[in-house]
Parts: structure tokens; C-alpha cells; sequence
């Protein structure tokens, strides 16, 4: 353990792991804005300069199947984070070399996946079917919670940072369909797997 994290939840602990010959440090940030954007200052103060993100979403687009692949380009900065750290816009744009970098670990490894547009928001049980229409209408596939945030700490900081996510419950519908996304523990570990080789690579390339 590099660092211990302990926060009134209880320990964020920043890991050092093995992955292939590499090294790299691995942190669990929580679920949502405030909880995620503050744990990436702090392993930011810890040395941490490069960063590549992985975890779920909520699919927007019926196309969007269960476990797909999304590198997010850009996010609707429906939350509250993200205003501290810059100024008051709709979306944030995600840095494009962190984001290229991404992509061509996940070419080179045979991983499908599609580039576009995230919605974060703070409020899970207000994703009504009127706001998800427009933020369809807007170009987004997926919702989650944390992407704008980070983005906006990660831009503040000058640090690259890329996230990909995979399409869990699905939203697309009249009804909300779970689609038991929690339960994806072979998606998750070939989407840490690809995230792993995309941050050793980014390091690489920008520090």
C-alpha cells in the first residue's frame, strides 16, 4: 500500500500492483462526484501524474449492449464538482491525447468499444425519461456519476487523464432494465486489464 486514504466512509487505500513487468499504482475512488474528484487530489499530492479510468455506466442507446466498451470524449457537467475547478459550462472536453493513447491500447488489443459523449449527474433516481431523451439528444450514451469531475480536477491539476466504461443497466427503454451489470466480474477484469496497459502507456508518453 503507497497510500493510506482513510476517508468517513473508510479506506480508499492507493495500491501498488504488478502488470507484466510494470508497475503502476491503482485506486478504488467510490462512487460519485465530490467522493472521486477529492481522492484524485489526493493521490495527485501523492505523486500520481498520468491516469486512466475504468468502471460502468448506464447505457443510454439501445445499440449500447451489456458489457460494451465507451471511451468518453466529452461529459454534460450535470453535477456540482466539476464548477469548483473551472468555469460554469455545459460539457467538459476529456484530454485528447490521454483519450488517443486509450484507444490505440484498446485497437491493439482487439477490444471493441465506441468514442462519445458521457452524462454525469448527482442525482441517479431524476434520470426521467424527459432528461434522458435530451441528453440522447445531446449525443450521450451512457450516465454515471464521477466522469465530469475528474475531468475538470484533471484539467485544473494539468494532468492527463482518459476514461473508458462499460454499458451496464440499461436506460434506453420504457422501462429501466438492470440487465444484472453488477455481475460482469469477466468484463470487469479484461476492462482493468486493458485500463492497466493504457496507463503504463500514457505514462510513456507524458512524463
Amino acid at each position: 500500500m503507497l497510500v493510506e486514504n482513510r476517508w468517513e466512509d473508510g479506506p480508499h487505500p492507493l495500491l501498488e500492483v504488478e502488470h507484466g513487468e510494470e508497475r503502476l499504482a491503482v485506486l478504488r475512488s467510490g462512487v460519485g462526484a465530490p467522493l472521486a474528484g477529492a481522492l484524485l487530489e489526493e493521490v495527485i499530492a501523492a505523486g500520481c501524474r498520468s491516469f486512466v479510468v475504468c468502471g460502468g455506466a448506464g447505457a443510454l442507446r439501445s445499440e449500447l449492449t451489456l458489457g460494451h466498451f465507451v471511451v468518453v470524449s466529452s461529459a454534460i457537467r450535470d453535477e456540482g464538482t466539476s464548477y469548483h475547478y473551472l468555469p460554469a459550462a455545459r460539457s467538459i472536453q476529456f484530454d485528447e491525447v490521454a483519450r488517443r493513447v486509450l484507444e490505440e491500447v484498446l485497437e491493439a488489443r482487439g477490444a471493441p468499444f465506441v468514442v462519445g459523449r458521457t452524462w454525469t449527474t448527482d442525482a441517479p433516481y431524476r434520470e426521467t425519461p424527459g432528461k434522458i431523451a435530451r441528453r440522447r439528444a445531446e449525443g450521450c450514451l451512457t450516465v454515471e456519476m464521477e466522469a465530469a469531475a475528474l475531468a475538470a480536477v484533471a484539467r485544473f491539476r494539468g494532468v492527463p487523464l482518459a476514461q473508458v466504461v462499460y454499458c451496464g443497466d440499461d436506460l434506453a427503454g420504457d422501462e429501466w432494465d438492470h440487465r444484472s451489470w453488477q455481475d460482469l466480474s469477466d468484463v470487469r477484469e479484461d476492462l482493468f486489464d486493458l485500463a492497466a496497459s493504457a496507463a503504463i502507456a500514457l505514462a510513456r508518453v507524458t512524463t
